[in-house]
């Protein structure tokens, strides 16, 4: 006897192929059987009308603590995402060592938050392992970050590694590879990322080929300076052999837009040489990230904490001030390519009455200048201040969401409080949503494809991320008709509508929105080093 069977339904296996009518069989949290099923089961989900496919996969969001806070976390599941990837842009909660605790926690709190009550690891093997023995709701994978493996080593220092410190980074990154992390993530638009140089990042890379590790990038600049960072990783991945996967890609700043293009051509053109190149994008064309990032990388030097004393400093706030408003060479300035009308501030902690509301508002209502204004609301905060800032074209998404070498990705930060970008609540219903079936910009199959059985060849998820026999019973069922996205900028804590059905590992966990509280998520470890190691033909 079965333990569920889904009848009835339009069946798309994940592959791309066309759906087709069936029903899909489960025991023991496997797939037994897929299209005819005349097996007895305990339970029956009548799927009649409903499109039936793999569990969704975020290959690309920052829950590394979310997920462990609460064993009922269902930001995802009510998207009908099933398996998240963490660690992601250089920022984990992994490795740290406790005379820099405090500069990890606050380089990563804005982005991935915190937690109540002390970590239990140091390392990513340890913190790996922790995620293995937790009641999750979820599956969860990992990368090993370089802005923290930076952190224990060298702290905030702008500077090259020394010999030492980079052979204490590769061993901390060999660490976690060989606890079944995906690869490594690196972040070069954050400090103390943007601080290495890119032969560093080369000789961090060495490492990974002996994993067969993926290398995934937030780049350098995502603005003006966007072709040359593409060009930048391609070198890096070219130089050091490996993998390469670019994060959210897009072009920042009216200026830039189209050149998203040309960042493709330089990927295809990489490709055509043989070199193992993707990318993922999210559907919405404003993104999301900490309010210290407008700042020039200078003035992060140290950490949080030193940036907010130059702050203070009147000779060195006014150098911050000048820089912010100019064009930079260097680095990327995202105010004047965005604007202050175009950053909101979607989470703050003690002033709450600016949440949803721009720079550029709150300083008129104090009668500050938006420099000003921003640099006071971090001082205040403690430099914790959460932004939403609208900088995109959507022609651009449209571009990179049909482009068949990207996949799907919320790129939501741990914030669940606020006004946190929609994405973390309605990134995949709305690709459904309005990508397929209002704009037809992707078919049915290959917007699944894109969420499931692409991530997990590209992450090494194992057997998931398709409708076969023998595969992990991650199943969603939605109405193809209904489904959509409520969430949005001003009111984002919405659970989206038409996801009928979520099983994690072949248990019922959604039932049309209602959270049954199964808790039966895995830690997964990459499936990359166990297949390299199973090939015959390898000789590392």
């Amino acid at each position: 006897m079965l333990d569920l069977v889904i009848k009835n339904g339009r069946i798309i296996d994940g592959t791309g192929n066309p759906w087709f009518f069936g029903s899909v069989g489960v025991k023991d949290g496997i797939i037994t059987h897929v299209g005819t099923v005349d097996v007895e089961s305990k339970d029956v989900i009548d799927a009649r009308g409903q499109i039936v496919t793999p569990g969704f996969i975020d290959g690309h969001s920052h829950s590394d603590l979310l997920v462990l806070k609460d064993s009922n976390y269902d930001i995802k599941l009510q998207q009908g995402v099933t398996t998240e990837v963490v660690g992601n842009c250089g920022l984990a909660p992994a490795p740290f060592i406790k005379k820099r605790e405090k500069l990890l926690k606050e380089y990563i709190e804005p982005v991935i938050g915190d937690t109540p009550w002390s970590w239990p690891w140091e390392t990513v093997e340890e913190y790996i392992d922790v995620l293995s023995k937790a009641n999750l709701s979820e599956n969860v994978s990992t990368y090993v970050a370089h802005g923290a493996l930076r952190i224990a080593v060298m702290g905030f220092d702008n500077r090259p590694a020394t010999k030492k410190e980079m052979e204490a980074m590769k061993y901390l990154l060999e660490e976690g590879m060989k606890a079944g992390a995906i690869g490594l993530s690196i972040g070069l638009l954050y400090s103390p990322g943007r601080y290495a140089a890119k032969e560093e990042i080369v000789e961090l890379c060495s490492v990974l080929p002996k994993y067969n590790g993926l290398l995934s990038t937030h780049i350098r600049g995502e603005g003006n300076n966007l072709i040359p960072s593409v060009k930048e990783v391609i070198w890096i991945a070219e130089k050091s052999g490996v993998s390469l996967h670019v994060s959210h890609l897009k072009a920042a700043g009216k200026r830039n837009w189209g050149d998203v293009m040309k960042a493709i051509d330089l990927i295809e053109d990489a490709r055509a040489r043989g070199m193992d190149i993707t990318c993922d994008v999210y559907p919405y064309d404003a993104g999301s990230t900490t309010l210290t990032t407008l700042l020039p990388p200078w003035s992060l030097e140290g950490g949080i904490s030193d940036c907010l004393d130059r702050i203070r400093n009147a000779s060195t706030r006014e150098r911050i001030k000048k820089e912010v408003s100019e064009e930079q060479k260097d680095w990327d300035n995202l105010v004047v390519s965005t604007g202050w009308q175009n950053v909101i501030v979607s989470s703050i902690s003690i002033n709450k009455q600016f949440e949803g509301r721009s720079i550029l508002d709150i300083s008129m209502e104090l009668g500050k200048d938006p420099i000003d204004t921003t640099l006071d609301l971090l001082l205040e905060e403690g430099g914790n201040i959460g932004i939403v800032y609208y900088h995109m074209s959507s022609s651009d998404v449209e571009q990179v969401i049909k482009w068949d070498k990207s996949l799907i990705i919320s790129d939501s930060l741990g914030c669940e409080t606020g006004k946190p970008h929609p994405r973390t609540f309605g990134t995949f219903p709305r690709l459904f949503a309005k990508y397929v079936r209002e704009d037809k910009v992707l078919s049915l199959e290959e917007a699944v494809r894109k969420v499931t059985s692409f991530p997990v060849q590209r992450f090494s998820l194992g057997k998931r991320g398709l409708l076969s026999p023998g595969y992990h019973a991650d199943l969603t069922v939605f109405d193809y008709k209904k489904i959509k996205d409520i969430s949005n900028y001003q009111d984002p804590i919405q659970y989206p509508e038409g996801i009928s059905y979520v099983i994690v590992n072949g248990i019922k966990t959604i039932d049309h929105k209602r959270n049954l509280f199964s808790s039966n998520g895995q830690m997964v470890r990459s499936t990359r080093t166990r297949l390299l190691d199973s090939c015959s033909c390898c000789k590392h």
